[in-house]
């Protein structure tokens, strides 16, 4: 037989048996499907780094007009739940115990202060144990702070006098929403689970099932073996990947601002990455528990820490920052926050997708090492 026709039925033989191990093992449809829509709907409508609703407490000693109107601008606000108190210590026992996020208090000579000297200062108290909203808390009090100034200014007949004039102007995320980020960057995180957890366990599963040995002895290559486990595992996780990047668009509303086909291009990328990792780690554990462990503290738990996805990686220490660049989730959540939100972004896109392509043949290279046609 031509050696080439014997290669392309052995190829072929092996992927049709994945594929029916594929089908027959609901665990693998499950974490290829049914986890990323798990996952999409928790991060989509459960997390958010939004700060709205702030349970904020108004305490005004002495109410008149001016009071009045500037307590409605934080009622108007649509960041705001305020919640009036007659005594500043109601007020700062209620954020003791975690009722209120923070206070505004006006004292019984603002209005008089205000009309005289114009220095008329507000108190502010925000609970701090959660800093990144204590801080997004100050930031929303000073602006409807200012804003009502001007206001106020203008009510009078006067310009408010400010040196500098802030003219802020954000691009790419103009709604500023955090689901905007978080879901195309949750798409890494499950492309590495469908990819390298998947795959971690698939040559340990057939060391435990004693199926391996039956392979060992068949004229089927190495190269074969690998090849034929990498293909259905590559069309499952870009599966859950077009799964996931239609959920992105019309259940979320995240804008697709760049190419699809480059997202799907660079997914295919990262998934080769993903299945490389999964393959390097399945040539050396023999236990698909020990495989899932490695599989779970190697590739998944980085790519949720230390890709960017959630926490920024310019906010971390120089080390760590040193440390992200060895993981492969990094270079791909650059890659499809940029797609989604600012388009084809070249520079961006060729020097992320670089890194991807240089690991890709590092882990399948080690994986291909790794692999050899024996018992031992």
């Amino acid at each position: 037989m031509n050696p080439a026709k014997a290669t392309g039925m052995r190829l072929r033989a092996m992927i049709r048996k994945e594929s029916l191990q594929i089908l027959r093992d609901p665990s693998s449809i499950a974490i290829a499907f049914v986890l990323p829509l798990v996952l999409l709907l928790l991060f989509g409508y459960g997390v958010s780094l939004d700060a709205k609703n702030i349970r904020l407490a108004l305490v005004v000693e002495q109410a008149d007009a001016n009071t009045a109107s500037l307590t409605g601008a934080f009622q108007r606000s649509e960041y705001f739940v305020p919640v009036s108190y007659r005594s500043i210590q109601q007020a700062e026992r209620a954020l003791l115990v975690n009722d209120v996020d923070g206070i505004v208090w006006l004292r019984n000579d603002f209005t008089a202060r205000l009309l005289t000297t114009g220095n008329a200062p507000i108190g502010v108290f925000v609970n701090g144990v959660n800093a990144n909203q204590a801080r997004i808390t100050e930031g929303y009090i000073e602006g409807v702070w200012q804003v009502w100034l001007s206001s106020f200014a203008r009510q009078r007949g006067h310009d408010l006098s400010v040196p500098v004039e802030l003219e802020p102007r954000i691009w790419f995320n103009a709604a500023v929403r955090s689901r905007y980020f978080l879901v195309p960057g949750l798409i890494a995180v499950i492309m590495t689970l469908t990819g390298a957890m998947l795959t971690s366990m698939v040559v340990a599963r057939e060391w435990e099932r004693g199926t391996m040995e039956a392979l060992m002895v068949t004229p089927i290559r190495i190269w074969e073996i690998t090849v034929g486990k990498l293909v259905p595992y590559f069309v499952l996780g870009m599966g859950g990947m077009l799964l996931s990047v239609a959920m992105a668009l019309w259940l979320f509303q995240v804008p697709l601002r760049g190419s699809f086909w480059v997202l799907t291009g660079a997914s295919a990328l990262y998934m080769m990455v993903a299945l490389g990792m999964g393959l390097l780690i399945s040539t050396v554990a023999r236990s698909q528990f020990v495989a899932g462990q490695i599989a779970l503290v190697a590739t998944f738990l980085p790519a949720f820490i230390l890709s960017g996805f959630i926490f920024q990686i310019s906010s971390m220490p120089e080390v760590i920052q040193a440390i992200t660049h060895v993981v492969p989730a990094r270079y791909f959540v650059a890659i499809l926050q940029t797609v989604f939100m600012a388009g084809d972004i070249w520079p961006v896109l060729i020097a992320n997708s670089a890194a991807l392509f240089l690991m890709m043949l590092i882990f399948l290279g080690l994986a291909r090492r790794n692999a050899r046609k024996r018992l031992d």
